[in-house]
């Protein structure tokens, strides 16, 4: 069904506006947007919202009146149009509408989980931003915006793509970014209030957490599982877990943070592998997010239990997805640490390749390429062995890694080649053309 519905012939109706808790700015962007479509809906913001977004509405009061207006009376409403979530669980303030059988229920959201609410009508796809399947409506519709509105809409679509570069960022919302600019959207007020505080509380949290830092392995995946007990509301907890695993250089990072005073343990996870997604491991706590960052508050459970469900869900119900086993080549021609480099330049040549690994009896020594003949000064020194010449120590990769961080290896060392070993043994290669047809589908002729 057309998006076109939602807002074609439809009788006039006490109609409510909502989305998720905590709101977010692609939350709050999707409800002014919602308003624009449905012009005589009441918006119902839910709380609490996210401090930025707080902030943003504080300064802007004036733009959006309905702020200082008192809250609609869910009682009255006899259709409900929901934003940036597909869940009842999401929802705050809620339970009238659950009862409210007649209540006609329109739809809009980027996630892809199964919805819990049943709506009348949905518009429902796999994109960035939830501000990007609403901008559908209001081109087609021809719905003028202010410049405040395209920035605030732009906000909500950068914050959840990442500024475009998170992995559920689809084409689409870079054509609805364009849009956005070219209907004003500031991007200096945008990045004032994108830009996350980190303050004392912040740094002393992050102190505590690298204090009992531990690293663990789980599905060829380092993972980082911090448990904190924090008092009253702090901001920016999803900050300090992205620089978390950013010190702890590992490729997710989970932070429960117990609150004593109401038995709660609120869940951020931070992932910068495609292969481990976190909006899937959160929902299966209960809560939500997309593929590189998520969240979920549970209540009343231990923290050791929620460790262990995290590491549970890691093992057994992610995706299985590529790995660099599925990429690399093998068996490996290597040359022996003895080889003249004579030798070496020979094998190059027949093989066609511009390194070959350096090994004896399947253990890694070093590596040899075309870059390391410039050190080769006169033809007698051809005569000398490879182990003369060859870089050492080698950076290689495991097999149950992933072509995404295959290819950030490559990029920050500078490097064409990584040798694939497992328990100290070399099994595989992987080159940067492998890396490079997987990223972009480009199969050999």
């Amino acid at each position: 069904m057309s998006p076109l519905h939602c807002i074609a012939n439809q009788p006039e109706m006490e109609t409510i506006i909502t989305t998720h808790k905590n709101t977010d700015f692609d939350a709050i962007a999707s409800m002014v947007a919602a308003t624009l479509l449905y012009p005589e809906a009441k918006p119902l913001l839910p709380k609490p919202v996210n401090p930025n977004v707080k902030a943003f509405l504080s300064l802007h009061k004036d733009i959006f009146p309905w702020l200082d207006k008192p809250a609609p009376n869910p009682e009255a409403a006899e259709r409900l149009v929901i934003v940036d979530t597909a869940q009842w669980e999401r929802l705050t303030g809620m339970a009238t509408f659950r009862k409210h059988h007649d209540l006609e229920i329109l739809l809009w959201d980027h996630h892809t989980q199964p919805a819990t609410i049943h709506a009348s009508w949905m518009c429902q796809a796999a994109v960035g931003a939830n501000i990007t399947l609403m901008m559908r409506c209001l081109k087609a519709e021809k719905i003028s915006l202010s410049p405040i509105q395209a920035t605030l809409f732009l906000a909500g679509l950068y914050e959840d793509t990442g500024q475009l570069t998170f992995t559920n960022t689809t084409a689409e919302d870079a054509y609805a970014a364009a849009y956005l600019l070219e209907h004003g959207a500031d991007l200096k007020i945008l990045s004032s209030f994108l830009r996350p505080a980190y303050g004392e509380k912040q740094k002393n949290i992050l102190f505590e957490m690298l204090k009992h830092a531990r690293r663990e392995k789980i599905n060829g995946h380092a993972i980082s599982i911090s448990r904190l007990a924090v008092e009253g509301h702090i901001d920016s907890l999803a900050l300090v877990v992205g620089m978390y695993r950013d010190i702890m250089n590992v490729d997710a990072a989970f932070g429960i943070f117990c609150i004593p005073d109401d038995d709660r343990c609120m869940v951020i996870g931070r992932s910068d592998v495609e292969d481990l997604n976190i909006g899937d491991i959160m929902r299966g706590l209960g809560g939500g997010g997309h593929p590189g960052a998520g969240s979920a508050m549970l209540r009343q459970v231990n923290p050791d239990v929620v460790s262990e469900m995290i590491c549970g869900l890691i093992s057994g119900n992610q995706q299985s997805s590529v790995q660099i086993s599925d990429l690399m080549s093998f068996p490996v021609h290597t040359i022996s640490p003895d080889a003249t480099m004579e030798e070496a330049a020979k094998i190059m040549r027949v093989k066609g390749c511009t390194g070959l690994p350096v090994a004896e009896d399947d253990k890694l020594l070093g590596m040899i390429s075309r870059r390391d003949f410039v050190k080769v000064r006169k033809d007698a020194q051809l005569q000398k062995p490879v182990k003369a010449f060859m870089r050492q120590p080698v950076m290689t990769i495991d097999p149950g890694k992933s072509p995404l961080q295959a290819a950030r290896i490559m990029i920050r060392q500078d490097i064409g080649r990584l040798p694939v070993v497992e328990d100290g043994r070399l099994i595989g290669i992987v080159t940067r053309s492998d890396v490079m047809c997987y990223f972009y589908d480009l199969l050999p002729e």
